[in-house]
């Protein structure tokens, strides 16, 4: 009874006035430190997509591909680098980071360079096992289920491998994709994206094609879902900052500064995340194979 009131709530938010969604307030008490516990977002760990809520896996969908729509994404990548290298599941103060993977936050006590370009973290083979580079750079996005567009806002964080590449069969990597869109007059939230896993990669990797437009009546509803906090928290590379100092083990890539109190920095930063869903299951993304991308575009330019 309580679910069915709480969602009839959800649902008649839309009618109030802007600013009206989860207030401050309601988030210092429910102890969330600012941001909403629930968070939700989709993770391909393990070359499976997982929905996260919460930081806890609710669902795993066994199917090779996910059907999408893009409601928002961060206009730049984003980097970290972790001393002792990223651990999932263990918090650990990332000892640099930059938003828009060009020069470090100004939150940055110690930074490794002055700009990322020029950074010895951020070169191919500087990773430990000379794999990639320390620096880990990924893409922040928001996207929404197809069949349900009014439903959960889910984060999802591409690394460098799934947002970087060539054209693969009518199927590319995020940002060539978007070029791709953006090169036929095509914005990447009006359409339904298909995202499925490059089977010939050793790592879990990505790659993108389009199925179709979305229906207009969802138009009002997606611009709504582009402007809300999910969507805001989800393209943002947050880092959050105390007074109980870095431990120096932390930072031993980097000069550490005297300071009477140093920031501890907690990254929540996942290989492929997104805003993680309400226990709902969405409707199966259709089977059928993926059609010709140029028979789509040049569908949409006829409308």
């Amino acid at each position: 009874m309580s679910n069915d009131i709480i969602r009839s709530i959800q649902n008649g938010l839309a009618k109030l006035p802007v600013g009206m969604g989860l207030d401050e307030d309601t988030r210092a008490v429910a102890g969330t430190g600012g941001k909403a516990s629930g968070a939700k977002r989709i993770s391909i760990k393990g070359g499976v997509f997982r929905k996260i809520v919460g930081g806890k896996e609710m669902a795993a969908i066994e199917d090779r591909f996910m059907n999408i729509v893009l409601v928002r994404m961060s206009h730049d990548a984003a980097r970290t680098y972790y001393s002792q290298g990223y651990q999932e599941g263990t918090k650990t103060a990332p000892v640099c980071w930059s938003s828009n993977s060009k020069t470090p936050d100004e939150s940055v006590p110690n930074p490794q360079a002055k700009r990322c370009d020029q950074c010895p973290q951020s070169i191919k083979g500087s990773a430990q096992g000379g794999m990639g580079s320390a620096c880990r750079l990924q893409w922040r996005t928001a996207v929404v289920l197809p069949d349900d567009v009014g439903g959960d806002v889910m984060q999802l964080v591409l690394p460098a491998t799934s947002a970087f590449g060539k054209e693969e069969a009518g199927k590319w990597p995020f940002v060539p994709y978007v070029q791709m869109l953006a090169n036929n007059n095509v914005s990447a939230s009006a359409v339904i994206t298909r995202m499925q896993f490059d089977t010939k990669s050793p790592v879990p990797k990505l790659l993108f094609s389009p199925v179709g437009m979305i229906d207009p009546d969802d138009a009002e509803i997606l611009l709504r879902q582009a402007k809300s906090d999910a969507a805001d928290e989800a393209i943002k590379l947050t880092v959050f900052q105390t007074d109980e100092g870095i431990a120096p083990e932390q930072v031993v890539a980097a000069p550490v500064k005297e300071t009477k109190k140093k920031a501890k920095v907690e990254a929540e930063v996942e290989e492929v995340a997104v805003a993680e869903p309400v226990l709902r299951e969405a409707k199966k993304p259709d089977a059928s194979p993926t059609p010709d991308a140029r028979s789509v575009i040049d569908k949409w330019k006829k409308k």
